[in-house]
This record gives C-alpha cells, structure tokens and sequence, in this order.
C-alpha cells in the first residue's frame, strides 16, 4: 500500500465515528429494508460470560457498490467493534460490484471499512458471481486486504476452522465433466476430515437453503449437506440472495445467509427457515465452547434476530 493511501485509510479511521453517527441519519431515507421490530437496541446477545468466548466475529456479503447502503452497514459494523471487539470478518463474495472491476477497491472496500482496517481487523473473503467477471478474481485472490490463501483455503482461530469456497467453481456449462469444482469438492472433504477442531465453519458465496430469489440449491444439498452432517460442520455462511436469513438446525448444520450488506429484495417463507428479514444488516458471531450466539443487526444498531447453533 503507498503512503497516500496509508494516509487516506488513517484520515478516515479517524472520521469512522462521525460516519457511524451519519449512517442513522441515512438509515430511514436509504434502506430498502422491510422495518422489523428490534428484539433489544444493544446487540450483546447474552449473559453468558464473557471469559467463555473462543471467538467473536462478523460476517456480511453483497456488499461491494460503494454507495450509502454499504456505508450504513459499515457504520454499524464499526458501532459494534466499539462495544465487542472482534479481529474477523468473512466477507462472502460479491466484493466489487457490478463486474470486479478492481480499480474500485478503495471505494467499494478500504473506504467504508477504513475504521475497523486501523484497528487491524482481518477480513477473509470468498468470490462471487460479480467478482468472477473479471479476469476470474485473480486480482482479489492476490489482494493482500482480502487475505484469501487461494480460490479455496482453510484457517484456523483457536478451536474454530473455516473453510473458504469458490461456489462460482460449480457453475459450468458441463457439470458432468468439472475438473475444477470436482478437485475442490475432495478438498473439501479432506480438508474436514482432518480437522480435529471443536467448531467447523464452511463459507462461500451461494445460497443452499434459502427463502429469496434464488431459492433452494438442490445440487448444492445433495453436494453439500450430507459432507456436512459426516463431518460435523456446525455453520453454513454465504451470500447471494440478498437477505438476511437463519435456518433451522438441519442435521446439525444452521445455514446463514447475510447477502443484505449493500441492498435487499424481497424474501418469501420456508418451514426449514427459523428468521428472516429483508434489512440491510450484518451477522455478529461468539463461539463459546458448547454453542455459538449468532445476532443479525440492522443499520439502526439494533438485534432483530438471536439465535443458537449448538455444538454437535
């Protein structure tokens, strides 16, 4: 990074506050969101206590337009950092609207998420549909801000593992014969049976279950779910559908979709769907050793959704 943009990250680190105060402002004017009642206007999720923590981190996707909805969710993502630090966020592709162009990067990425750069929080991003358009995302793998290890990776925080996909790999004009998205696939797979970490999280950018405009995956399930549930993945992230949703736990695994991180469209209903909400929004996550707290947060700093992935 040169010394301008250095200079450019740190002047607007020191104007994040003023940018959090201003996305309230914006928030009745700009959101595209459904108004939900908030369950509590402080997005702590419980009393559990706090020496139990493993991890605390956020996720959000869709969010690369560089326009006011990305900047409230930004704001909010700051709020939140001020009141429960957390040194992560999955970034679930979509990065740079509309066609990865990566000449944006400053103002679809290092601009509204200047403050919680300064601070040294870590994001880790996936590609998705948009971003490939581009020289495939080349120049987003390579990105040092996006710290992605690959098209595919895995990382570690303590008991936590994460398991970043390229979905984009699936869609092909000869499903039958994809080398690419068959040798992640056993990956995968290797990938999660090796893994001797107490909590398992697989992100990438398309939707499995969901209740938006794309709807159920039904390769993906067939795909997915079954490794899932053989190796005991506890969580699902992705984005795509641009919603915020929560599923109910399916064979142990909860499936989340955080895709409102920019704008929104309009959700239906699903019997295996435990909340969701067309609001612009991000995911706070806290592992504890036997459960993880999930809370959906909308522009206003409020929770509209708790939930509770047990560990199995």
């Amino acid at each position: 990074m040169n010394l301008k943009r250095r200079q450019f990250l740190l002047l607007s680190s020191l104007g994040g506050l003023g940018l959090a105060a201003c996305g309230k402002l914006f928030a009745s004017a700009e959101s595209t969101s459904t108004p939900l009642p908030a369950v509590a206007n402080a997005p702590s999720p419980t009393a559990q206590a706090e020496d139990d923590l493993l991890l605390r981190f956020v996720t959000v996707a869709d969010t690369g337009t560089g326009a006011r909805g990305q900047y409230q969710v930004a704001n909010a993502m700051t709020q939140y950092y001020q009141d429960s630090p957390y040194q992560l966020v999955l970034l679930a592709g979509d990065n740079i609207y509309t066609n990865g162009e990566f000449e944006k990067i400053e103002q679809v990425f290092e601009e509204p998420y200047a403050p919680l750069l300064s601070q040294g929080v870590q994001f880790r991003a996936v590609l998705g549909n948009h971003d490939v358009r581009r020289e495939n995302g080349e120049l987003q793998i390579a990105y040092p801000g996006f710290n992605m290890g690959g098209r595919y990776y895995t990382f570690r925080q303590g008991d936590v593992q994460f398991f970043a996909l390229d979905t984009n790999l699936y869609y092909t004009r000869s499903p039958q014969n994809n080398p690419a998205g068959d040798a992640q696939t056993a990956w995968l797979e290797q990938a999660l049976s090796q893994s001797d970490a107490p909590w398992k999280i697989v992100f990438g950018h398309h939707q499995i279950y969901s209740s938006g405009h794309y709807g159920v995956n039904q390769a993906f399930v067939s795909k997915f779910a079954p490794m899932f549930k053989e190796y005991g993945v506890q969580l699902y992230v992705n984005g795509h559908d641009h919603h915020y949703e929560r599923s109910r736990h399916i064979d142990g695994t909860t499936y989340l979709i955080c895709g409102a991180g920019a704008g929104t469209r309009p959700i239906g209903q699903n019997e295996f769907s435990a909340y969701a909400a067309e609001t612009l929004s991000f995911a706070g996550i806290e592992v504890y050793r036997d459960r993880a707290l999930i809370s959906g947060i909308d522009t206003n700093y409020s929770v509209f959704d708790r939930g509770v992935v047990e560990r199995v």
